[in-house]
């Protein structure tokens, strides 16, 4: 089994998504950001370098949510994500298409892969409580 730790971003009470590419596996589909932990590195340094590498900005792991178990036809993985601040940069793509700032009244909108999509449904109270405003608005 594939270890891939992601990163859910938060700007106030929105989370980053990043599209896939057309050339990629499951072309088009949105995820959280992140990427396979490598020989010798802890999760918390995974998420670190994979978000340097795939947006260009440096993040602070805020805590350790639970992990999904997810078999694809071609693999099976265990993403292992981090609720994550934004601590310096701009976010440049460099492995997907697009990225959004997402409310948590559009979490349900993306078609997401479908690891990442067990991932929310396992984690929402979390993810809502933390999204959780008076008020829904723009991100």
């Amino acid at each position: 089994m594939i270890e891939v730790c992601c990163a859910i971003i938060f700007s106030g009470e929105c989370v980053l998504a990043v599209q896939r590419g057309g050339e990629s596996h499951h072309p088009y589909q949105w995820e959280f950001p992140g990427g396979k932990v490598e020989p010798g590195e802890n999760y918390a340094e995974c998420i670190v370098r994979e978000i340097r590498e795939e947006l260009q900005v440096e993040i602070q792991p805020l805590a350790k949510l639970q992990a999904v178990e997810h078999n694809y036809p071609e693999k099976s993985i265990r993403l292992i994500p981090f609720v994550c601040q934004l601590v310096h940069g701009t976010i440049t793509l460099t492995e997907h298409n697009h990225s959004i700032w997402i409310s948590r009244n559009g979490l349900d909108q993306l078609n997401w892969q479908e690891a990442d999509r067990r991932l929310l449904e396992i984690n929402k109270s979390e993810l809502l409580k933390r999204m959780m405003r008076k008020d829904d608005h723009d991100c």
